[in-house]
């Protein structure tokens, strides 16, 4: 398998990830979530990572980096389905998910989505509605 499936779900794209990652699908995983946020204009992204048993520091920094890149775009990024053995490995070795919020469950990582972007689109319409023309 050389790429994981991205879907899009109206303003979010989701990523389920069903198999252990290894490097170079990691990188790919990057630059095709990356270029689908760009491509469809999406405003988060929901990335479930409830099959990893394992998660290393190089794929604890590509989900830090697609976090990043997205926040950049406009597009907010929730992990969920976190292992509690995966949550410790992350916290040992000392990897901060800069960007990326975390829910536990799909379903609680889409409301919190919703919110977040539901929370931005009314601050700029308040910002529309102030600003004179």
């Amino acid at each position: 398998m050389d790429r994981i499936p991205i879907l899009r779900m109206g303003k979010f794209l989701l990523v389920t990830i069903q198999i252990d990652l290894y490097d170079r699908l990691a990188t790919n995983l990057e630059t095709d979530l990356v270029q689908m946020v760009s491509k469809t204009g999406a405003r988060g992204v929901l990335i479930d990572i409830s099959a990893l048993s394992i998660v290393d520091s190089f794929m604890g920094r590509i989900l830090g980096n697609i976090g990043s890149m997205s926040k950049i775009m406009d597009a907010e990024t929730v992990v969920v389905g976190m292992q509690p053995a995966v949550a410790i490995t992350l916290i040992e070795l000392g990897l901060e998910l800069k960007g990326v919020h975390t829910a536990l469950n799909v379903e609680k990582g889409m409301e919190l989505l919703t919110t977040k972007i539901g929370s931005y689109e009314d601050e700029e319409l308040e910002e529309d509605e102030i600003s004179p023309e």
